[in-house]
């Protein structure tokens, strides 16, 4: 009588398939769980700090070198960047532009930005407060009326450096050694160049020799040179003033061309119509 043999059933094999699917499983659950963790660390990395910029004012110069530029404002609309207003010209530091400390991420293309270097900082900063001789202005930024004791402290390592203060306020000793007093007209004159103007928060976290007092103000002349701010006609300063809105987080952005190329599309930049 022959035997019936029966094949013993592969329970290693089924075991081990069963095993690398659970396996497989179990990181796709894993992939799908991380998936919102994913997304909120690209988005992040995406997001540049001026992501709430609503509006900007944006200058472009020639190149590195260049002291004089052409300004445009734009305002964000339904997440789109729309001109405002006609391009108007604007004059730089006497040394042309150098990275900033400012919001943009630190850049190696391209000189740095130092104390008393004839630069103006170039980057995304923050427009801060308004300044000027009058008791006002026609602006919605935060306006702060000059006196002949108001100085900018421009000597770095100082607890005030790079912001203005009142001498009648932190004492004499406190702006000892600085070349920058605000009431223009009193100390130089009758210089006009802070009638009116605002701040640009360059080095606002005070790096040591990182530039300070860099605003935006009045020319001398569509020729003239700054030390490192950008300045503009009389009537272009008093429309940008009146348009600027604090609630709309305004920024301030200064690139050569070059640079603007190479970085609008990353930074989210307005793309420039440069036949207006």
């Amino acid at each position: 009588m022959s035997r019936i043999r029966f094949r013993a059933a592969p329970v290693f094999r089924r075991s081990a398939v069963a095993r690398r699917w659970r396996c497989w499983l179990g990181l796709l659950v894993a992939v799908l769980a991380a998936a919102p963790f994913i997304d909120a660390v690209a988005s992040s990395d995406v997001a540049m700090p001026w992501h709430d910029a609503q509006q900007m004012v944006l200058v472009i110069t020639p190149q590195w070198s260049s002291t004089q530029g052409v300004m445009r404002a734009y305002a964000r609309v339904d997440g789109s960047w729309r001109e405002v207003g006609p391009a108007n010209a604007v004059v730089i530091g006497h040394a042309g532009a150098g990275w900033g400390l400012g919001l943009h991420p630190a850049q190696s293309d391209g000189p740095d930005k130092k104390e008393g270097d004839g630069r103006s900082p170039a980057g995304v900063f923050r427009i801060g407060t308004a300044f000027g001789y009058a008791a006002s202005a026609n602006t919605a930024l935060r306006y702060r009326a000059l006196r002949d004791s108001d100085w900018c402290i421009d000597v770095s390592g100082s607890p005030h450096y790079n912001r203005i203060v009142d001498a009648e306020q932190v004492g004499a000793a406190a702006v000892a050694g600085a070349t920058e007093p605000m009431r223009r007209d009193l100390h130089f004159h009758g210089d006009q160049g802070y009638r009116i103007g605002f701040v640009i928060e360059h080095n606002w976290q005070q790096a040591p020799m990182g530039g300070s007092c860099i605003f935006g103000h009045l020319w001398h002349s569509p020729s003239s040179t700054t030390t490192g701010c950008t300045a503009m006609a009389p009537q272009t300063m008093t429309t940008l003033l009146a348009w600027l809105d604090p609630r709309r987080h305004p920024v301030f952005v200064l690139l050569p061309q070059g640079q603007y190329t190479r970085l609008h599309k990353a930074w989210n930049l307005p793309v420039v119509d440069s036949g207006r």
